[in-house]
Formats: structure tokens, sequence, C-alpha cells
């Protein structure tokens, strides 16, 4: 299976959403994929099942760090032959 690109951003519905976003990205860092945390979402590059099942994870983490509201956006990028979080960032990496 080729590597593909999964994008997400929970929305926590809360008082203070940072702390309940923080239990997400956690649960990406235990993940063991490669990933990078950015202004608005993260990124992970895997394959697309295992990444998936990231996401709800981590969705779900919102909830148990006590949001009772979650909006959760996902974007996928799938290329024939695979496509890495360094290939889309390189060029803006050598500035």
């Amino acid at each position: 299976m080729s590597e593909i690109t999964v994008s997400f951003q929970v929305i926590p519905i809360c008082d203070d959403p940072y702390p309940v976003v923080d239990k997400a990205i956690e649960v990406v860092q235990r993940s063991g994929v490669e990933y990078e945390v950015g202004p608005h979402e993260t990124t992970m590059q895997g394959e697309l099942d295992h990444l998936f099942e990231i996401v709800k994870a981590g969705h779900r983490a919102c909830f148990e760090a006590g949001a009772e509201r979650v909006v959760t956006l996902v974007k996928i990028v799938d290329v024939v032959g695979g496509t890495t979080i360094a290939e889309k960032v390189a060029k803006y990496r050598e500035l």
C-alpha cells in the first residue's frame, strides 16, 4: 500500500478548547505515524484505514477531555504511487 496524507482539525465547542485539542494531538503523538502539527490542523501520513482510526480516536479524546460537542474536519490527499508530508513542504523548507 502506498502512503497518503490525512489532515484533521478538531473543533471542540467548549469554554477552553485548547486543552481539549491537546488531547487529540496526544493521540496522534502516541500513534507512531509521521505527523506535523500546524496552526489549524494536524497532518499525518500512512495507510488510510490506520489514519482514520487515529482521527476517530482523536475525535473521541475530545469528549473524554470534557467537550460536549466536537466538530472534526478531515482532508485526504491520495496520489497514485503515494505521497508524503516531506514532498509537499520540501520547497518551502529550503528557503
